[in-house]
């Protein structure tokens, strides 16, 4: 019975993202309007400067990385496509991944102009920020597939993976925004991770980011999504039931400014960890 009603809740949760918008969420949570990258405090600034330090300290190494749950955005692997020679993205909506598609073949049709992002992460790479060319065209060759996942399953990408082609067991595995937004409670958060760290090696690196105490966020005409309200400690909780050992976790509390129309999140937090 347990298994029935955790299959039910899932499903509900499937059903929710029926109505998710890949334009109106790119519009409420990554327009230039959003981010505030002019900001020294700007959330999106503290979060590309963890993905890039997370990158650049030296023991991230390897061939593949993994971004589960990607979305519509490619923010969160600007700073690995200078380190892994592969990137494949994945997501559980054809929509998101449509619009994956449409930037990284570049004919057109994309509803993100993803400049200011690649711009800053230049700069955060001491380039110079009319590099952002150069930073689109390695990012296009180095994604080399947009996959279906579905995190809820023990075998996310099917049951021919990890270990066969498209996909083998990856070096490092990214997740952003994604598990508390697509799990129905705690329990299926802590699954989520489970499933997840299973298509990374041993040894290899998981990095996380997300919202603390987020119950909602809007992502569409209609379309609210419920959110597990996590906590530092549940994280950490979850982190060791998955087999990681914790390198770093930080977090950064919501500046006032920050509008709190689109989702009612206390916190960002970020974390890096080791695969046992």
């Amino acid at each position: 019975m347990e298994g029935a009603a955790t299959e039910n809740s899932v499903a509900a949760m499937a059903a929710c993202y029926e109505r998710f918008d890949p334009e109106t969420f790119l519009q409420k949570f990554c327009s230039a309007e959003e981010i505030h990258l002019d900001r020294e405090d700007g959330i999106t600034r503290w979060e590309l400067a963890r993905l890039h330090g997370a990158f650049t300290e030296g023991d991230m190494r390897g061939e593949r990385l993994l971004d589960v749950g990607s979305g519509p955005t490619l923010y969160q692997v600007m700073s690995a496509c200078e380190v892994f020679n592969q990137v494949i993205l994945t997501d559980f909506l054809e929509a998101n991944r449509r619009e994956l598609r449409l930037w990284l073949q570049n004919e057109g049709g994309s509803k993100m102009n993803w400049t200011p992002f690649l711009q800053h992460v230049c700069k955060l790479e001491g380039r110079r920020p009319s590099e952002w060319t150069d930073k689109a065209t390695k990012l296009r060759q180095v994604v080399t597939d947009v996959l279906p996942i579905d995190v809820h399953r023990p075998h996310p990408l099917g049951p021919d993976a990890p270990g066969s082609l498209p996909f083998a067991l990856a070096d490092c595995v990214t997740s952003c925004f994604c598990l508390e937004g697509a799990s129905p409670d705690l329990g299926a958060f802590n699954r989520a991770l489970i499933h997840i760290v299973s298509l990374l090696r041993p040894g290899g690196h998981l990095l996380l980011m997300g919202n603390l105490g987020e119950t909602y966020y809007l992502a569409g005409p209609g379309a609210k999504i419920p959110v597990v309200a996590l906590s530092e400690a549940k994280i950490c909780s979850a982190l060791k039931e998955s087999g990681c050992s914790l390198i770093r976790l930080e977090v950064f509390q919501r500046p006032s400014y920050d509008s709190k129309e689109h989702s009612d999140s206390e916190a960002k937090f970020f974390l890096k960890a080791r695969k046992n």
